[in-house]
């Protein structure tokens, strides 16, 4: 993806950055509403009694959700993070209904075409951070450069500002969402996760079949209702994901549309 014009203007800058991207200041965020009672923790490290407090409220260590997260849906739908990939096309090919993506900006910028084929067939794009980067272990300003430089992707790849965002690993506490929200952003989370991702990894065992059948478990217990976390990453797991769209689930909602909402803060022309 070219770099704009108006984004060298606005950074100083002449191409797309780094799985690092830098910090550029913004005048709309105000550094002094975030909180600074909670600490910066790796991945799994959960030991601080702050972040089983409500008021951190950590999804990733103790599942809490705040009032505003979207993390359940009145119809059981799908939801994919990590693309956009050329697996994606295969995807989005095959699903019955628009669908929610969370995308990632290094993967935008990447494969433009696939992002911009994937918003004209209907679909959702959601921010998913810029580089995967795990949030609670990084700085206030680190948080802020993974969300810019993501927002600037999809706005430079199809013109509009997400509405929804996905943290990685589901790592959000109280101190990520009050970032997410001055940018206008609110958090999506899920109750169902598929752990498709496990199919990936040699020291797992997980296969397909495991994946259907602890669907239909949630489906029956939870009532045919629920959000579900999946991954277009690469093409077995697409490959699931079009199995449970076209076989196991019947109609389905986006993000917006369970929680009535908008579905971009802004488009433009």
């Amino acid at each position: 993806l070219p770099f704009p014009q108006w984004l060298t203007d606005f950074t100083g800058l002449k191409e797309w950055p780094g799985l690092d991207p830098p910090y550029i200041p913004l005048d709309f965020v105000d550094f002094s509403k975030v909180p600074n009672h909670i600490r910066q923790h790796a991945q799994g490290q959960c030991e601080d009694p702050v972040l089983r407090d409500l008021s951190s409220c950590s999804f990733d260590c103790f599942n809490c959700v705040a009032s505003d997260d979207a993390y359940t849906c009145p119809k059981l739908s799908q939801t994919f993070d990590d693309g956009p990939t050329p697996a994606t096309l295969k995807l989005i090919d095959n699903l019955r209904q628009p669908s929610t993506f969370f995308t990632l900006g290094v993967q935008i910028i990447r494969f433009p075409e696939v992002y911009r084929q994937s918003v004209a067939k209907g679909h959702i794009m959601g921010s998913h951070t810029w580089s995967h980067k795990f949030l609670p272990s990084l700085t206030n300003e680190q948080i802020v450069a993974q969300l810019e430089w993501s927002i600037w992707a999809m706005n430079a790849t199809s013109g509009h500002l997400p509405k929804w965002f996905r943290p990685p690993y589901g790592g959000i506490d109280n101190r990520v969402r009050q970032i997410v929200r001055q940018f206008g952003m609110q958090s999506v989370l899920w109750d169902f996760d598929t752990f498709d991702w496990k199919m990936l990894d040699s020291s797992q065992s997980r296969k397909e079949q495991d994946i259907y059948t602890d669907l239909k478990k949630f489906q029956f217990t939870n009532g045919g209702k629920g959000l579900m976390l999946e991954h277009d990453a690469i093409m077995r797991t697409v490959n699931v994901g079009i199995e449970i769209n076209q076989r196991l689930l019947g109609d389905q909602l986006t993000v917006p549309q369970c929680v009535g909402g908008i579905d971009y803060i802004k488009r433009f022309a």
